[in-house]
């Protein structure tokens, strides 16, 4: 009998007990020469210089070798998103939600600072312009290299720490586009257009916190999100003598002059309210929709003794009354509004009716904005869940030694991985749209770009869609996988330690990817009207373009790949098979899987190609696995049949009934 005794079990308390080890997140991005020499070793043992593996494969395969400017401000940036004085910033903005104060004291309309956001939103906002992240896109001195994959790369790692923050700043880029496009028109019939649109350009692509602007977008109303057709927002041309007769500043709070068209109407969905302009759509009385640039604010003239005293101009709103903020399931630090506008002043952009055709320019670089914003926060979730893997015991093991959770996360990290990919794909197809294909010349993704212009145009028209609605999806469903990682903790709302390891509001805020700017199903449309443009890729754009590019980029990849590359051109066969002489509702009806066919083409055509030029066991392994979880077998039945099916499935068969279109389950 053992006379060993047992020593008593003390209760733990709220101070005193088992405590988890807090996970540490490294910088996402490191670039070894950076580093002191004493750090160098320690990340080249651990065999990756970067936590994050696949932005350095992307930098290796986009960028020129020693692209310093690059790979430095990368380095420095990552360690800035990480750094206290940062996320205190950070925190704030989501713990502290924007304001809304229609009124003043006495009841009255407030015009001047309805507004307001807090600290730590509008400091975020200052640091994104310091680090230039929209602004080395528009750099015309960077000449050898490609500016957008710089620009994403540094959005990369800043985005998952800025708060919605990027929001703004993706829409502040596809304003620069747009105006930057339109810099070089003549005033015409618009006195003073072209110093106005001069001027913004400068301050959306400025450094400079103190000067830089950001830009709303303002389309949807109530009619329907991403369909405009029903835009009720009316804009009217002021003749002169109504100018003559203007009561108030005719400049705006940057002293440049108010355009000569006024804007009533309602903007029902109004994200980056507290922007200093908004590129917006209305209805002339040509008919159409037309584009507009509105300056948000307009100065206030005073006619005091007392002017002189005053330190800044006073400024009021410019014909926009807030009506109310948006509670959001997500985006919560993001001031989304409904805005009424009454007498705004702006300035056409174009020719009246071709507004639509302008914002493209916009949608193209949101778009992009989109599919990469939703990698970013998907790495951030995968940081976590490898940082937390790694400290997090169960059972007396940890996670990291745990073959079951190896296997489920080894798999979460291919489809994010394929996701990086694809978007830095089409992230240097936009770099070369607006340069050129040398800058490509002396890198290793030489081979994988159209040769020419219209072929990337082209090429790039047709996946932008799809990666968009693609990505964001994929995104949701990863992150909701490192939520898990986490159990219970991830479900929570960690704020603590600097908001670091809040996987939920992640989550939350990423939700909104697969609907801001179009759904799924409307990129599927999308997708079916580029196919059908007989002005896109010299009337075919999959027969011409697309098909070739990929058989040619299969072509060059490594014969160890031969089973991969037989699943990609299977699906080339079959997207081939789907638009040959099919009817447009066909097309329509099969939209999701249009989608789904061009992601694996493109998407495994990257990865191989990127395993090949660049050959690393784990590069071949992530080609291999997410290609084989997209080997299909395709099944051929009559679609209409199928349609019918479908409808009494997800309305019920005495509803499928009533339209005539019976069919037995």
């Amino acid at each position: 009998m053992s006379t060993t005794k047992r020593q008593p079990v003390t209760a733990s308390s709220s101070i005193a007990g088992f405590f988890q080890t807090l996970p540490v997140l490294p910088p996402q991005y490191t670039f070894l020469d950076a580093l002191p020499q004493h750090a160098r070793a320690r990340h080249l043992t651990a065999f990756q210089p970067s936590n994050d593996c696949v932005l350095a494969r992307l930098v290796d395969l986009y960028l020129p070798p020693q692209t310093t400017q690059v790979t430095k401000h990368a380095h420095n940036l990552a360690r800035l998103s990480l750094d206290p004085s940062v996320l205190k910033h950070a925190t704030d903005a989501e713990t502290n939600h924007p304001v809304l104060r229609p009124l003043t004291t006495f009841g009255q309309e407030n015009t001047n600072d309805a507004l307001w956001t807090t600290t730590g939103w509008q400091r975020l906002k200052e640091m994104a312009h310091e680090q230039g992240i929209i602004a080395v896109a528009y750099d015309d001195s960077i000449s050898l290299f490609n500016r957008r994959v710089y620009e994403f790369l540094l959005s990369h790692v800043w985005g998952p720490t800025s708060t919605m923050t990027g929001c703004p700043m993706s829409m502040t880029d596809g304003a620069a586009t747009l105006l930057r496009r339109r810099i070089n028109d003549a005033d015409g019939d618009q006195p003073g257009r072209k110093r106005v649109f001069e001027e913004a350009y400068t301050r959306l692509v400025s450094r400079n916190p103190k000067t830089a602007w950001t830009s709303g977008q303002w389309m949807t109303e109530r009619s329907g999100g991403s369909d405009v057709s029903g835009t009720e927002t009316l804009a009217t041309r002021i003749s002169q003598a109504e100018l003559d007769h203007e009561v108030g500043s005719e400049v705006d709070a940057d002293g440049m002059p108010l355009g000569p068209w006024k804007i009533d109407g309602f903007k029902w969905f109004s994200s980056a309210t507290d922007s200093e302009m908004a590129i917006l759509l209305a209805r002339t009385a040509k008919g159409g929709l037309s584009a507009f640039y509105m300056p948000m604010r307009r100065l206030i003239s005073h006619n005091t003794a007392h002017e002189e005293d005053r330190s800044r101009p006073e400024t009021q709103l410019n014909g926009v009354r807030i009506q109310r903020l948006k509670s959001k399931l997500g985006t919560k630090s993001l001031p989304t509004a409904e805005l009424e506008l009454r007498g705004a002043r702006a300035y056409l952009i174009g020719s009246e009716g071709q507004g639509v055709r302008e914002i493209s320019a916009i949608l193209n670089i949101t778009r992009l904005h989109t599919a990469a914003g939703s990698v970013a926060s998907w790495a951030r979730g995968l940081a976590v869940a490898l940082a937390y893997s790694k400290v997090r015991k169960v059972r007396g093991g940890l996670l990291q030694d745990n073959a079951v959770h190896l296997r489920w996360m080894a798999n979460e990290t291919v489809k994010y991985m394929a996701a990086a990919h694809f978007s830095f794909f089409g992230v240097a197809l936009q770099g070369v749209m607006e340069q050129d294909n040398s800058i490509m010349s002396n890198t290793k993704a030489a081979a994988l770009i159209p040769k020419t212009k219209s072929q990337v145009a082209a090429l790039l028209r047709l996946i932008l869609p799809v990666m968009k609605g693609q990505v964001s999806v994929a995104s949701v469903d990863g992150l909701r996988q490192c939520m898990e990682c986490l159990g219970g903790v991830g479900y929570c709302e960690n704020n603590e330690d600097g908001g670091l390891f809040n996987i939920a509001k992640i989550y939350r805020d990423n939700l909104v990817n697969p609907i801001w700017e179009g759904t799924v199903s409307v990129m599927a449309e999308d997708v079916v009207r580029v196919i059908l443009d007989k002005r896109i890729g010299d009337g075919s754009v999959v027969a011409n373009v697309f098909v070739p590019w990929a058989r040619t980029v299969l072509r060059d990849t490594s014969p160890v790949f031969k089973y991969e590359a037989a699943v990609v051109e299977e699906r080339v066969k079959v997207l081939e098979g789907i638009v040959e002489g099919v009817t447009k509702e066909e097309l329509l009806y099969q939209g999701r899987e249009l989608l789904e066919h061009i992601e694996v083409i493109v998407n495994g055509a990257v990865l191989l190609f990127d395993a090949s030029v660049n050959p690393d066991p784990i590069a071949q392994q992530i080609a291999q696995r997410w290609l084989r979880s997209k080997a299909r077998v395709s099944t051929n039945s009559d679609w209409k049949e199928t349609a019918h099916l479908d409808r009494a499935i997800f309305l019920g068969a005495e509803n499928d009934e009533k339209s005539g279109k019976t069919s037995k389950l």
